[in-house]
């Protein structure tokens, strides 16, 4: 049976952005067209790498003799996007597998997404081994253009940093009543 595809060629919005305060947030992948919203949800750290391998991704195309694609080395001014997710948010999946291209006839990044399955998790020993992963039954497929994903980029990085701040010390977040600093040997200080 053939995966049902959530596919927007290019769409009119798509976005990463939050649900929720500082430290109990989670992340949706959002896409529009029309009235049409497909929202994902994934792990903050899916967040980043996809981001970065976007923004990465983009730098090599650009660098690339070959290509004679115009890619813009930001995000074009109008492009920006600063607005909240769009209500209702339902969640069509939580993401697993994200596969990142070029198409280089349509200049677009491409970007899928399949929902996590428990059967494409693999423990230590299977590595090296063979594995063949299971048909997924929905796939989440956008592509954009490059001025669109400079965008995309540039919005994950704002969403991402406006969790909660990092401790100076250890690096760990900190929470609005503070935490254990493990550089501190686990102490807070006093005022006096």
């Amino acid at each position: 049976m053939a995966p049902v595809v959530h596919g927007f060629d290019p769409p009119e919005r798509f976005v990463a952005g939050t649900v929720g305060p500082p430290g109990a947030r989670t992340f949706f992948l959002q896409a529009r067209s029309g009235a049409r919203v497909v929202s994902i949800a994934l792990e903050k750290q899916q967040v980043a790498a996809l981001a970065e391998r976007m923004d990465e991704l983009l730098d090599e195309v650009m660098a690339s003799e070959v290509s004679e694609a115009m890619i813009p080395a930001v995000a074009p001014l109008g492009l920006e996007d600063n607005e909240p997710l769009e209500q209702p948010i339902e969640e069509e999946f939580r993401a697993g597998t994200m596969t990142l291209s070029w198409d280089p006839a349509d200049e677009r990044v491409v970007v899928e997404v399949f929902p996590f399955t428990e059967a494409a998790v693999l423990s230590p020993d299977q590595v090296d081994e063979e594995v063949e992963e299971p048909e997924p039954d929905e796939v989440f497929l956008v592509r954009l253009p490059a001025g669109a994903a400079r965008a995309f980029v540039q919005r994950s990085a704002q969403v991402l940093e406006a969790g909660r701040p990092s401790c100076p010390f250890c690096g760990n977040p900190i929470d609005p009543d503070g935490h254990l600093c493990v550089r501190a040997n686990g102490f807070r200080r006093r005022d006096p």
